[in-house]
């Protein structure tokens, strides 16, 4: 597998190695002593979740706080989404810079967000399936949330903003400025 660092210390793109033959395919989507050693971080998953989408579809930007804060491996295993992490990290250099990959079943890319990073995705193709792993149990109370348009982030979604179906409570998400703090 290829582990590739992305500008935001500590995010990775992941490319597994695929093996083709007449019967389709095989790969390693994830290996625990290969993972931590690549990303030099102690990382264990105890979560495993899975939406399923239609094109056009925001979810994000999330993130949990203080002792419940997540770390993310996500990949998508049907269609193709535009996949986004925000540092959100107090006094990293790049705290409010963002990341965005295309993650597709067909490129079979996965993407690591630690904890102190904002997440979102917008789905791309007409329908995707969307599975990631997390390092920490979800708590409704630590939720946070950053709004997907905030122009201090400026995050380029490239889609028609009037074609975005966004859940109500995402419409209200604060800026980066007023979110309730991660840290």
């Amino acid at each position: 597998m290829k582990f590739t660092e992305t500008k935001l210390k500590g995010c990775f793109i992941l490319e597994p190695n695929v093996i083709h033959d007449d019967r389709g395919y095989f790969m390693e989507s994830f290996n625990e002593r290969t993972f931590q050693n690549a990303v030099e971080q102690s990382v264990h998953f105890v979560q495993d979740n899975q939406s399923f989408s239609t094109r056009g579809v925001l979810r994000g930007l999330h993130y949990q706080t203080g002792e419940f804060a997540q770390a993310k491996l996500v990949r998508v295993i049907q269609g193709d989404v535009l996949d986004v992490a925000v540092d959100i990290r107090p006094g990293s250099a790049t705290f409010g810079h963002y990341e965005a990959v295309i993650l597709s079943a067909e490129n079979q890319k996965q993407f690591f967000v630690p904890r102190g990073f904002a997440h979102g995705f917008l789905v791309l193709s007409e329908t995707a399936t969307f599975f990631y792993k997390c390092d920490n149990f979800y708590n409704k109370e630590s939720e946070g949330g950053i709004i997907f348009n905030d122009p201090t982030i400026g995050i380029d979604w490239n889609f028609d903003a009037e074609k975005l179906i966004i859940s109500e409570k995402d419409t209200h998400l604060p800026t980066l400025e007023n979110a309730k703090k991660a840290w």
